[in-house]
């Protein structure tokens, strides 16, 4: 698999009893936190694209507690040893991870499977519009493809 500087994916843990399970996400005192700036969830249905889009400052940290996305992170930032890498991951139920993703890589997700997956999100700062730049999930430089691959 490819890489791309500054993205990590980190193994969570589920502790499961007869009453449910806690899904760990972050600490403050995790490898790799920077810092707190807000925490946001995000639905997307089976067979929806949501992407893509960068972050000119935020560091993302995505965890999908349930439910599963094709998760794809595109590096071209112009210094960047990785520039032109693509990584695409599964994540939520079947992988539960953190993926921490760097500022200035394009990211997007797929729904993927039959129900629809909660995405949580713990940003290093809060959201705000000028901060983030979007383009067509179908219609853009990145080389993907987001349609369903058999075998």
């Amino acid at each position: 698999m490819a890489e791309i500087e500054g993205l990590r994916v980190t193994p969570l843990r589920r502790i499961p009893d007869e009453r449910g399970a806690v899904l760990h996400m972050l600490r403050c005192d995790a490898d790799g936190f920077e810092r707190f700036g807000e925490i946001y969830f995000s639905t997307v249905y089976p067979g929806v694209v949501k992407g893509w889009h960068l972050h000119h400052e935020m560091t993302l940290n995505y965890a999908v507690p349930a439910g599963m996305i094709k998760l794809v992170c595109y590096d071209d930032r112009p210094q960047s040893p990785t520039r032109g890498n693509l990584v695409e991951m599964h994540v939520g139920d079947l992988n539960y991870v953190l993926v921490t993703i760097p500022p200035r890589v394009w990211n997007g997700f797929k729904g993927v499977g039959p129900a629809t997956a909660l995405v949580a999100n713990c940003s290093t700062i809060p959201h705000h519009p000028g901060e983030i730049e979007r383009m067509d999930p179908f219609d853009n430089q990145v080389p993907y493809d987001w349609a369903l691959r058999h075998g």
